[in-house]
């Protein structure tokens, strides 16, 4: 059975139109609503920025799920597949909260009508305000993005289904062999997780409470590629197997619990301060928001760190050419070999798995250096008698 090229299949093809068309339709909502608030309210208030935050997540989260999704199908991941199912499904819960902390923002006169006033119209939650006007436009996007996960998750099981014979190729029919490389892959997705959800933390505190003309912005600007430069790091320690970079990458993960070193920017300390009477001023509107984010970039980045671990212990087990090589060569083509056990080793020191008894015309001499049928079909020399 052969390996189906990018897109070539229904199912590739279904999986990332549904998650284009879904973004489309979701950033569409979610702008149209920007833009009618924007009409009205003065966006450099800190009760009317959960506007702003709620479109320039939606924008990068859409964005990223596409990137991963192609990313995903190119690679033939399908651990990745399921984790941008997973972040779909979150994606609908952060959607449904936006809309009570849309209602919280327009609504600080209470449930009142408009009674053809400016205040009540932005003001009031009634009959003929901003927030009655924009209410169907928040709940549409929830609904469209559930509709939209219902159909991931069939495709993703299809999926599923046909990426199975491509880790074949990779790695060969040992469960061993399969079980670690499956491990790698979480922690590399879980890697561009850790991105996706750092980035949307220091855009809620960008928008929310960092002012643009202070040494904290710049500081926080600047983490941003020294961040993404440390996971790439880390993913490349884990894909070639060099042990002291891993090691060097799983204490920073442990550091990086809490935010640029300082206790009190450590995520607890983060979400104390949304919650507590005294400080939930600037977070009033967007405190489910950011809260739901803090606690997810802590939990994935925990857990990196402890798949991290396991994929440590993995090293050097002979999963090194599959890593690196597995995704763009032909079984056949990889330049170091792992045998039908598992074991890492050249075809010299192993009996060839092509040989059979001297006949004439046929040489016994072992496969090259250089060849690799771990996950390669079947010659059609090999007998069953």
């Amino acid at each position: 059975m052969a390996i189906e090229a990018f897109l070539s299949t229904t199912a590739q093809r279904a999986f990332l139109i549904t998650i284009t068309i879904q973004a489309i339709v979701v950033l569409t909502l979610v702008g149209l609503v920007f833009a009618w608030v924007d009409k009205w309210v003065d966006f450099n208030q800190t009760m009317y920025k959960t506007i702003p935050c709620y479109l320039a997540l939606f924008a990068f989260g859409e964005v990223f799920e596409i990137l991963m999704a192609v990313d995903g199908l190119r690679a033939r991941n399908i651990i990745q597949l399921a984790g941008v199912a997973i972040f779909h499904g979150c994606l609908i819960i952060f959607s449904a909260a936006q809309v009570h902390e849309t209602r919280q923002a327009l609504s600080l006169l209470g449930g009142c009508d408009f009674n053809g006033t400016t205040e009540s119209y932005i003001g009031c939650s009634g009959a003929g305000t901003l927030f009655v006007k924009v209410r169907p436009l928040l709940i549409a996007a929830p609904c469209v993005i559930a509709a939209a996960w219902l159909i991931l998750l069939w495709w993703t099981k299809a999926l599923f289904d046909e990426f199975g014979w491509a880790v074949f190729h990779i790695v060969g029919a040992n469960p061993t062999m399969k079980k670690m490389y499956r491990w790698y892959q979480v922690v590399i997705c879980l890697l561009k997780f850790d991105f996706f959800f750092f980035i949307g933390v220091t855009m809620q505190l960008l928008i929310l409470v960092v002012a643009h003309n202070s040494a904290e912005f710049g500081i926080t600007i600047t983490a941003i590629p020294i961040v993404l430069v440390l996971l790439s790091f880390a993913a490349i320690a884990v894909q070639r197997e060099i042990r002291w970079l891993m090691s060097i990458s799983l204490v920073l993960m442990l550091a990086s619990e809490s935010y640029f070193g300082t206790p009190s920017n450590t995520p607890i300390y983060k979400l104390v301060r949304i919650f507590s009477p005294g400080s939930e001023s600037p977070y009033e509107t967007t405190r489910v928001t950011l809260a739901l984010f803090t606690i997810c970039a802590f939990l994935i980045l925990f857990a990196t760190f402890i798949v991290g671990l396991r994929c440590f212990g993995d090293f050097d087990k002979g999963l090194k050419p599959s890593k690196v090589h597995g995704q763009s060569l032909l079984p056949t083509q990889i330049a170091e070999k792992i045998n039908l056990m598992g074991e890492y080793s050249s075809f010299s020191s192993h009996t060839d798995i092509n040989s059979k008894p001297q006949s004439p015309g046929y040489s016994s001499e072992p496969k090259p250096d250089g060849v690799y049928t771990g996950g390669a079909p079947l010659s059609s020399r090999i007998s069953i008698e």
